[in-house]
């Protein structure tokens, strides 16, 4: 167990593991050559001395910062124009400028997040969770492998690969363990996760109304050493309530302009302490030594991934995706397999399996593996592809047609397609219709006509299977039995029901949040994470395949939600529809990576109709920090299925929604949400210049109406809903 703990947090977060370790151990740099090269202060040297000197040489000066190397900088307005310099304390003269390094703001960005944001920051951290995780079970196969704890340095024998890993260990899981566990603190920090946001001292008295106090005199930068000091921020002599701001090590206060009085203090509290100390131990700032000393540590990395590849290579027993795969050149059956969610690989298995049996040599791997030059031995090759969305290539397809149409020619084996999809949406098997098309267009022989497995049917998929052994001349017996996804049981707590009144019956149900193991709410595997916009698969009884339901809660509402329409027939809608408070239905979770909204304060636009409010409302419902969102929702009729019609009332009362405009197509006067965007052209214009989201949610056939409206809404501004999408600033989720 420790050792698969060990090794396979490593082979994944390598590549991030390296770049971590190199651009720290670069970053470990510079706090030393800082201090080696800015001048000191004096011991005794203290705030007004240090301010006069400086306000003597700029006499509109504006702030004064202290790094902690000891740097000593300063910002003033000249001209009109703002200027910056680090300054010798000795004489408050300037010494040399203050551009920021762009060589260490790079590898600072590179560090932080491989220069993308918020999404690498996550990712960063992932890298850092990762070599935690590496760090404390190295330690632990290390001390196994030496006989104790107490024999941690004792001499080991072995291959020069696996000595070498163990010493570099040995000498760096100090440094690695606290770089890795700060990391992860200051990650917290970034994110708010963490009570250490520093908090504006309230004031204790009132601005006398004075000015013109000189720095030199106020009692309270007398009293504060230079090496206590962060910045001291000058008020404006024009304005007589405007107050000095003075941060130290010991917290922030305000003093009169004219008095030199506190007017208010405040001291650090213990967890802005402890991240300031987290924060100095991560980077060396204030630490030259221990930094350059964790930065020496973090050159191991890169070495034990190398040595730790090699053992890995070395002691690796290949066992394949699927048991007894021969190899591509080979193998007289390829099959390629395009799977979003992995159900496809289980009939692949089945296919592999059965032909195997009969005595062909097969060899399978992902649609993007595709490589006819590879094929030597083929006789035949078999594509099983699912379809993503509106009929995209899924997750193991890649980049597939692509290739395909790029070849000179054909290739020679004969070529056979099935599609797996659902019949109950529009661009069933789009895919894998796409495939046979591109196949048939580049001349590639068919060995049998081109066929679709509807919601993962064995008996579909037996079908096909002998027509495949017709045309191959051996009797082909394919029996799938469906591996059903591990679910967990959900108990309803309450149900609304809305839309009896117009014929479209819908309800929104809520689930109570089951337990969940506390390895899985750290991992976020499973319902341990999870976001408004993820998807909550139910299988029904009576079939194998599961209906996707768009979540409308996250893991902070401790609960899940979904909106359900019950269709005429529908198996799993009426299932749904039967459930009453106390009862239960087994569900698991998938992420829609494609479908959130993101981080940032840009504007949302939300369009959706019926059921498509479900996510929509979940995302109004997370939005504590009152981005500003603008919500369109198409109705039947406002009486009767009006969802979250109390909820969006609250929600605009809140500042979670800026904007709702509605439209009910039953009525006096019938409207469909598309129209209510072009009653709104202007504004939306506006907002999509200045940088809007858009995020439509619902059926296909409003998902069009809504795209040809802004089509026509934008083609004024010079934009298209395809720009958009290329921009990834609109999304959608349509059934």
């Amino acid at each position: 167990m420790m050792r698969a703990l060990h090794r396979w947090p490593g082979l994944l977060a390598a590549f991030l593991l390296v770049v971590l370790s190199l651009s720290g151990a670069a970053l470990s740099l510079f706090p030393a050559a800082e201090r080696l090269t800015s001048p000191q202060a004096a011991a005794m040297l203290s705030v007004a001395d240090l301010a006069a000197r400086i306000e003597a040489a700029h006499p509109q000066v504006e702030q004064i910062r202290r790094a902690p190397s000891g740097r000593i900088t300063a910002y003033w307005f000249e001209d009109g124009a703002p200027q910056a310099a680090i300054v010798d304390p000795a004489t408050g003269q300037d010494i040399a400028a203050a551009d920021p390094n762009p060589s260490q703001r790079w590898l600072t960005n590179l560090h932080r997040s491989m220069l993308l944001g918020d999404g690498g920051r996550l990712a960063m951290a992932v890298g850092a969770a990762a070599m935690l995780v590496l760090t404390l079970s190295g330690a632990g196969l290390v001390a196994r492998r030496a006989g104790g704890w107490r024999r941690w340095f004792a001499p080991l024998r072995g291959p020069l690969a696996g000595r070498l890993h163990v010493e570099i260990a040995r000498v760096a899981v100090a440094g690695l363990l606290l770089s890795s566990a700060t990391a992860l603190w200051m990650t917290a920090s970034t994110f708010d996760l963490l009570p250490d946001r520093p908090t504006s001292p309230a004031f204790l008295n009132e601005a006398s109304g004075q000015t013109g106090a000189s720095v030199a005199v106020i009692d309270r930068l007398k009293k504060t050493p230079v090496a206590e000091l962060r910045s001291l921020s000058f008020p404006d002599p024009g304005d007589a309530v405007d107050v000095f701001t003075l941060k130290t090590d010991r917290g922030t206060g305000y003093l009169d302009q004219g008095t030199g009085a506190v007017l208010a203090w405040s001291d650090l509290g213990v967890w802005q302490r402890i991240s300031e100390t987290i924060y100095m131990l991560h980077t060396g700032q204030g630490a030259a030594t221990l930094g350059l000393v964790l930065g020496l540590m973090a050159l191991g990395v890169p070495a034990m991934a190398g040595t730790g590849l090699v053992l890995w290579l070395a002691g690796r027993r290949g066992r394949p995706r699927i048991r007894g795969n021969v190899a591509a050149g080979h193998a007289e059956t390829i099959i390629l397999v395009g799977s979003e969610g992995g159900s496809s690989w289980g009939f692949a298995a089945t296919l592999h399996g059965a032909l195997t049996r009969a005595g062909q040599t097969v060899h399978a791997a992902p649609m993007s593996a595709f490589d006819p030059a590879r094929y030597r031995q083929a006789r035949r090759i078999l594509i099983l592809a699912a379809t993503y969305g509106d009929g995209d290539a899924p997750a193991s397809a890649r980049a597939f047609l692509d290739r395909l149409q790029t070849l000179p020619t054909a290739p020679s084996a004969p070529l056979a397609v099935l599609g797996f999809g659902d019949r109950g949406f529009a661009a069933y098997c789009a895919f894998a219709h796409a495939v046979a098309e591109t196949a048939a267009a580049k001349g590639w022989h068919l060995l049998i006509p081109f066929d679709t497995v509807d919601r993962q049917s064995p008996q579909d998929f037996a079908r096909w299977g002998r027509a495949l052994g017709r045309a191959m001349g051996i009797d082909l017996v394919l029996e799938h039995q469906s591996v059903p996804p591990a679910a967990l049981s959900l108990t309803l707590l309450s149900r609304r029901d809305y839309g009896a009144d117009v014929q479209a019956p819908t309800t929104i149900l809520r689930f109570a949040l089951p337990e969940i193991a506390l390895w899985r709410r750290l991992a976020g595997h499973g319902f341990g994470r999870f976001r408004a916009g993820d998807l909550i698969g139910i299988v029904p009884e009576g079939s194998a395949a599961p209906r996707f339901y768009s979540l409308a809660s996250g893991l902070r509402d401790s609960f899940i939600e979904i909106v359900v329409k019950k269709h005429p027939g529908g198996l799993c809608s009426s299932q749904l529809f039967g459930l009453e408070p106390g009862d239960t239905v087994s569900a698991f979770l998938r992420h829609n990576l494609g479908f959130y909204p993101g981080r940032g304060h840009t504007p949302l636009i939300l369009i959706g109709a019926g059921t498509g409010i479900g996510p929509l409302a979940g995302f109004v419902r997370a939005n504590t920090r009152r981005r500003p969102i603008h919500l369109f929702f198409g109705m039947r009729h406002p009486t009767s299925d009006f969802l979250y019609d109390a909820e969006l009332a609250d929600w605009q009362r809140q500042g979670h929604l800026r904007h709702l405009a509605t439209a009910c197509s039953r009525g006096r006067m019938p409207r469909y949400v598309q129209d209510a965007l072009r009653e709104e052209a202007a504004e939306i214009t506006r907002l999509i210049t200045r940088g809007a989201r858009i995020m439509v949610c619902g059926g296909r056939d409003m998902a069009a109406g809504v795209s040809a409206a802004l089509t026509d809404i934008l083609a004024p501004a010079g934009l298209t809903p395809a720009l958009l999408k290329a921009q990834g600033r609109y999304v959608e989720d349509v059934y």
